[in-house]
């Protein structure tokens, strides 16, 4: 009865602000139960995570990947305590996911009130790569978190009296989260910059021995970061090539940044069609309240995006899609903002109808999709389902093909299915490997030399997953029509399976 009688005395604003955080932790942990297939992106990565020692992890990755050094231990340990599954390696993304919810929260205190903060974690609750990201074995979820945790540590340099407990709280706090998360540094530099900044310009009394400490511990954890771990992936051309259009080609190139800015709102942020626009609008118009209300809030807010551009002109990290998940709070902060500044403009009759439309126009869509996942999943390549219909109905002496798509996909699996190497034959990689858009004919040449090569065989399994390029399946299929009779065919979502019999010689 006290728990509700002190709900009851919260303001509507602070209810929904609660009912938001539910609903986020909801939606985050129904799609982490219905454990999903691993899709190719979160199999390359869990094959290093599974079969690689601690000490093993600290070498570079296999398979073009990279990961913080703090997040693969963190995965190493969790499937030596809960097993080798699923659950186990999607569980720090998880906690990840929910506890950013508490934290953005902590955060929208400090900078806008009101409705504005029932808005911000409207926005951050539903949208839906911050929920997707929650449950996947990548390390998006945690970099939202540890920007957030970074952002709050960092907003205590504002302190009036910098104490020596303050300075060592920041100083291990910056180091170790460094390790967690690549672009960490971002953050602190930006806010942590931006708050010292504002006391020299605001002549506050500063004990500069205390800043230096902090700035001289983060720059030495990421130095030894840089060397230990980053280093190894700033020299890998296939992760150079595969990133070429998130990097401006001169450092002025101001179509560029509005570009890949402009970009940010359809993804990672979550918005579609013309509410990508619209969200951008409201933006600017956010940053114009904020502005005028507090400008020091504004340049803190905005401190991480800038730091994350210069970066992106030095050439030195991608500014794009899910590389900058991280950056997604500050911005939803100033579309709240924005939402909540037109809702205000009292003089104007219309103002607070024109900001519910626009709050429903930005926040319903997220908000219905997000709650379709406590009934239906976001799935991307289920590969399980099928290779138990393989297993059930594959009988001695037939032969199973993987298309090279889905390999890592599969040897993510086979052991757990009971295949062995032998079991099965992996298909020819493609020649354009980062075209993704359809298919060469160099390409199709080594395709169809591959099939040939399962003539004769009265009963083969083509397993395909992963396999995105429509044009490029069709040809595939057309083809095995040619050279053989299909015999059952089977479907998940991204995955599937055709049988069929070679045996015949014709053309």
């Amino acid at each position: 009865m006290r728990i509700l009688k002190g709900f009851n005395k919260f303001s509507l604003a602070d209810k929904v602000v609660w009912f938001a955080i539910g609903f986020g932790v909801v939606v985050r942990v129904a799609q982490y139960i219905w454990n999903r297939s691993l899709w190719a992106d979160e199999a390359v990565l869990a094959l290093n995570i599974v079969n690689r020692s601690y000490w093993g992890l600290l070498q570079p990755l296999d398979y073009d990947q990279g990961a913080p050094l703090g997040f693969l231990m963190v995965e190493k340990l969790a499937i030596q305590v809960f097993g080798e599954n699923e659950y186990a390696l999607r569980l720090f993304p998880l906690i990840c996911g929910v506890v950013s919810l508490f934290l953005f929260y902590q955060l929208a205190k400090r900078f806008i009130q009101g409705w504005g903060i029932a808005i911000a974690l409207g926005l951050f609750a539903s949208l839906h790569y911050l929920v997707y990201y929650s449950s996947e074995v990548k390390q998006y979820s945690s970099d939202v978190a540890i920007a957030l945790f970074c952002s709050l540590l960092s907003l205590r340099l504002l302190s009036q009296k910098l104490g020596i407990y303050d300075a060592i709280i920041l100083s291990l706090g910056g180091a170790i989260a460094i390790w967690f998360s690549h672009p960490a540094i971002f953050v602190l530099a930006g806010v942590g910059s931006s708050c010292f900044l504002l006391k020299l310009v605001n002549k506050e009394a500063i004990k500069l021995a205390h800043y230096l400490v902090i700035y001289s511990s983060w720059v030495i954890s990421f130095v030894a970061f840089y060397f230990i771990s980053i280093k190894n992936l700033s020299s890998d051309e296939d992760l150079l090539t595969s990133w070429q259009k998130a990097f401006p080609s001169f450092p002025l190139d101001i179509i560029w940044y509005l570009d890949a800015f402009g970009k940010f709102f359809y993804r990672p942020l979550g918005f579609n069609g013309p509410f990508d626009g619209l969200a951008i609008i409201i933006f600017v118009v956010g940053c114009i309240a904020c502005y005028r209300r507090h400008k020091e809030t504004l340049l803190i807010i905005l401190s991480p995006v800038l730091v994350t551009f210069l970066a992106s002109a030095l050439q030195k990290y991608p500014f794009r899609s899910r590389l900058v998940l991280f950056l997604t709070p500050f911005v939803i902060l100033l579309i709240a903002e924005g939402v909540d500044y037109i809702r205000s403009q009292t003089k104007y009759k219309f103002a607070p109808i024109v900001s519910l439309v626009v709050l429903l126009l930005l926040l319903a869509p997220p908000a219905i999709n997000a709650s379709q996942l406590i009934v239906k999943p976001h799935l991307r390549g289920e590969i399980k389902p099928v290779i138990t219909y393989i297993k059930t109905n594959q009988k001695p002496g037939d032969i199973l093909y993987i298309y090279q798509r889905g390999k890592y996909q599969f040897m993510y699996y086979a052991e757990k299915f009971g295949y062995q190497k032998g079991d099965y034959i992996i298909g020819i990689d493609d020649l354009d490997k980062y075209d993704g858009k359809k298919l060469s004919e160099a390409e199709w040449q080594r395709y169809k030399t591959d099939l040939d090569k399962l003539r004769g065989n009265k009963r083969v399994w083509l397993l395909f997953s992963h396999a995105t390029v429509a044009s490029e399946n069709k040809k595939i299929t057309s083809y095995l029509q040619t050279i053989g009779k299909q015999i059952d065919f089977f479907e998940q979502p991204g995955a599937f399976v055709y049988l069929y019999d070679l045996s015949s010689n014709s053309n």
